[in-house]
């Protein structure tokens, strides 16, 4: 139970789950399991399906596309949200840098939250329609970083 407290403070400061009610963050945070990976070893791989959200919790993780690094994650970033919502293949590959610690939402779990609840799935929504804004604006601005 304190695990679960615990996940859900942790879930709560992520930007898709911020707004989300108590009873919202504890079904999620109930939902979910801690996972530890060695360094080295692919957690998603693009191309493939999608098992689960994940929130870094300790450690670190590269995240590439067709092979060319992009970027580093670490605490409180997380991976899995596009493929959990489309149900599509990863879009990229995300690689433990260095022994990893995260919090696992299993696809299904996350479906349900989506399916029974109207206002979680419109603040989804939204979420992601502002990232995807900023994404289009930083595309269309040739100094822009990725």
């Amino acid at each position: 139970m304190a695990r679960d407290r615990a996940h859900e403070a942790v879930i709560a400061n992520v930007d898709l789950f911020r707004d989300l009610s108590k009873g919202q963050l504890r079904r999620l945070a109930g939902a979910s399991t801690e996972v530890s990976h060695p360094a080295g070893k692919a957690i998603a791989t693009e191309g493939r399906g999608a098992l689960a959200f994940h929130l870094i919790l300790e450690g670190s993780a590269t995240v590439s596309k067709d092979g060319r690094e992009l970027r580093t994650l670490g605490p409180g970033d997380y991976f899995g949200e596009i493929s959990m919502i489309d149900g599509r293949p990863r879009s990229a590959t995300v690689t433990a840098a260095e022994p990893l610690k995260a919090m696992a939402i299993p696809h299904q779990d996350f479906e349900t939250v989506i399916d029974e609840d109207p206002e979680f799935a419109r603040h989804l929504l939204k979420t992601l329609c502002a990232r995807l804004r900023e994404a289009e604006a930083r595309a269309s601005d040739p100094g822009a970083r990725p």
